[in-house]
């Protein structure tokens, strides 16, 4: 009899450890939480003027005239723009500026080109957005042509994962598409 209880519970506790395929729990993110949109007019003293969200601190570029990071720090993000006034040809601008761009084809799935144009602004560019984990996924540039030429990257403070940087991607995409909407060059 004892004998049998013996093995009836060494049966039990052996039978408990065995279970079915052990499904693991996928990796899990942090909520983020974006702030409200609201934006502001930036470059009194600059050749340019466009909107920057209210939530972004702007710091100018040491050794550098009209050069500015777009910093937005809870969402650990930066917008750098590189602005030059136009000397010879500006095809040269626009071929450079997609060197840049295309630096990332390594780590790129895909590469999408979009043309911008306000006329009414008088100002003419480009939106790149590279898919993939790319180092910056959102670029662009603006210029009126003849004069000026705006240079755009979005970059996050964090190694590129583009399954966890897809929502404030999406959400900078939104502030810089109002960054060239908004965006004037001055004479």
């Amino acid at each position: 009899m004892r004998r049998a209880l013996v093995v009836l519970l060494l049966g039990i506790v052996l039978g408990g450890c065995v279970s079915d395929d052990y499904v693991p729990k996928p990796r899990g993110y942090m909520r983020i939480d974006m702030p409200e949109k609201g934006y502001v007019s930036l470059g009194d003293s600059l050749p340019y003027i466009f909107d920057v969200p209210e939530y972004s601190v702007v710091k100018s570029v040491k050794n550098t005239e009209d050069w500015l990071n777009v910093e937005v720090p809870e969402l650990r993000s930066v917008i750098y723009l590189s602005y030059w006034k136009i000397k010879g040809d500006p095809v040269d601008y626009f071929e450079d500026a997609r060197r840049m761009v295309y630096k990332h084809t390594i780590k790129a799935e895909s590469i999408l080109e979009t043309p911008f144009e306000n006329s009414e602004n008088g100002v003419y560019g480009i939106l790149y957005e590279i898919e993939g984990n790319a180092a910056s996924n959102v670029q662009f540039v603006l210029t009126d042509s003849t004069n000026h030429f705006l240079r755009g990257a979005l970059y996050f403070m964090s190694r590129p994962n583009i399954d966890s940087i897809r929502p404030v991607m999406e959400f900078m995409k939104e502030d810089i598409k109002q960054l060239m909407n908004t965006c004037k060059f001055k004479d």
